[in-house]
């Protein structure tokens, strides 16, 4: 059984659909909290259902180097090991090797582990079994990210090695596709930096190769929103519109409703979470710094305007003292709230798009967060 991925609205090119796996289905648009390591910082797999995240990204450069993945495997992969019910994405590693400054070939790349400098090669295959191990749901296809900006000749390379590793990737991830024991989706991932040809070019190389789905990769690494939106564009434009679109790397409001304008599904980010950590609070009048000496006698919820806040019943006069004190609490309280926050922000933007009013969900958006 292959994921099934169903656009039951449209608003211009803005869509809103359901991913429809065996495990669990998910309506779109839609937002992947991150838990790089098998865990969402500060918060529990049952604070995440409580909320309404239907899916959630792990890291697979981290996993497969702490615990590894064949004892995560031995829990039954990162459902069973985080318990965790609903989905599950990896990605494919590629993005953090390629920080590293590794040895890059058309095989693969080799790099050194950051927690104690032993030497591992990541190949398309190796992508693949690791995140089989792992359990995802969703795998990401091995990639090649260049930095923004790159010579054009970085970034052809980047594109050549991209389209080559996802034929392999793909072939071994089908090789292999009777032994799963649960139903899972590849996907394969979109480059060339801000090169509107290039992006042409590798939209349609990786449709080509045959994916249950589709990232645009290699942007939100740096550039201004205004370099971003043409590119993200030409590359949702070259994908399927009957299989789902993934932005990798995206969080912010403004960013999130441009990238649905173009007709992207599902994203993902850190950036609510570190904002929390950060003691930043995500609202219906934008970014609050909770830390500030100004809501020392707050007795105003975090977001009076946003009432499903799982830590609403604290002032901001409260989290500001336990910023002040360096309480940790507070940064999983804030976690909850913008997660929820963002998570519900998603589910207004679909909304628009069913009722034929996202234009101005958009603009209002860009009013508050542009």
């Amino acid at each position: 059984m292959k994921p099934d991925f169903e656009v039951i609205a449209t608003d211009g090119s803005a869509r809103a659909g359901i991913l429809s796996m065996q495990r669990h289905a998910l309506k779109t648009p839609t937002f992947m909290p991150v838990g790089t390591r098998g865990s969402v910082r500060t918060v529990t797999s049952q604070d995440l259902e409580e909320i309404g995240a239907d899916i959630i990204l792990g890291n697979t450069y981290h996993l497969m180097l702490r615990p590894g993945e064949d004892l995560i495997k031995g829990f039954g992969g990162i459902h069973g090991f985080a318990d965790w019910k609903r989905l599950i994405l990896t990605d494919s590693g590629g993005y953090q090797v390629f920080s590293l400054e590794p040895k890059v070939d058309d095989g693969g790349v080799e790099f050194k582990s950051t927690y104690d400098g032993s030497l591992h090669r990541l190949t398309p295959e190796r992508a693949v079994d690791i995140q089989c191990s792992l359990g995802a749901d969703i795998q990401m296809v091995l990639d090649v990210c260049p930095p923004i900006p790159a010579e054009k000749r970085v970034l052809e390379i980047a594109v050549e090695r991209t389209h080559k590793w996802a034929i392999r990737g793909r072939s071994h991830f089908l090789s292999n596709e009777k032994t799963f024991e649960n139903e899972r989706a590849q996907f394969g991932i979109v480059q060339g930096g801000l090169d509107r040809e290039l992006r042409r070019i590798s939209a349609e190389q990786i449709v080509e190769v045959g994916f249950d789905g589709y990232a645009i990769g290699g942007l939100s690494v740096g550039e201004t929103r205004q370099e971003m939106i043409e590119p993200m564009q030409i590359s949702a434009e070259g994908l399927p519109k009957q299989q789902l679109r993934y932005f990798m790397g995206l969080g912010d409001p403004a960013g999130l409703v441009e990238a649905i304008a173009c007709g992207v599904d599902m994203f993902d980010c850190v950036w609510p979470t570190r904002l929390a950590r950060h003691g930043t609070a995500l609202t219906m009048q934008g970014r609050v710094n909770l830390g500030a000496a100004r809501y020392a006698k707050s007795d105003d919820a975090i977001d009076p305007e946003f009432y499903a806040s799982p830590a609403n019943r604290w002032s901001r006069g409260y989290i500001r003292h336990l910023l002040s004190v360096g309480e940790p609490v507070a940064g999983r309280l804030l976690t909850l709230h913008n997660l929820a926050w963002i998570i519900d922000f998603m589910r207004r933007a679909r909304e628009s798009i069913v009722q034929g009013t996202f234009v101005d969900f958009r603009n209002e958006t860009l009013q508050i967060w542009g």
